[in-house]
């Protein structure tokens, strides 16, 4: 069995990353995926979150948005929108547009189903990844868009003023 594989991320404006790895993580859309040397073929659909990877000379940790992971012939490619490391991260501006996306988010008025709602959301699930990224992940908070399998467009509160969850 193969030591490593090759781990390549990759956004529209080039390649990040090219490395060889030992073992890596990625955020798919049904749950996190661990991948080792040797993995069958797989692709999957990536949601906003942190890849992290292992080397023999230590290992890293990013974040991507959407995109997508290919596992084939002992390489990882990590097709994404974006991609940012933990020196890149301006923590100051993302907590301060995170706020600014859920004032409008929580002021949405409109369909949920909306192209508008749904960049919204994408947006905010883009700064939760960074804030994971840099390790002050924000309060989970659950925002519903019509395209992912939307709920029911009301907003329901728990039994007990500690049982809250906020829906958008």
């Amino acid at each position: 069995m193969a030591e490593h594989l090759t781990l390549e991320i990759v956004t529209p404006s080039g390649a990040k990353l090219s490395e060889e790895v030992t073992e890596l993580t990625a955020p798919s859309v049904g749950g996190e995926v661990g991948i080792l040397p040797g993995h069958l073929p797989l692709l999957a659909a990536l949601r906003p979150g942190i890849v992290t990877w292992k080397s023999k000379g230590g290992g890293g940790a990013a974040a991507v948005a959407w995109g997508f992971l290919e596992v084939s012939q002992g390489k990882a490619s990590v097709l994404t929108d974006k991609y940012l490391t933990k020196p890149e991260l301006d923590i100051v501006a993302v907590r301060a547009e995170l706020k600014e996306l859920d004032k409008k988010i929580d002021h949405f008025e409109g369909s949920r189903a909306t192209p508008e709602y749904t960049t919204l959301v994408n947006e905010e699930l883009w700064c939760a990844a960074q804030m994971e990224l840099h390790g002050d992940p924000p309060p989970p908070t659950v925002s519903y868009v019509a395209a992912y399998g939307a709920a029911p467009e009301e907003q329901t509160e728990g039994e007990g003023s500690e049982a809250k969850v906020k829906e958008h």
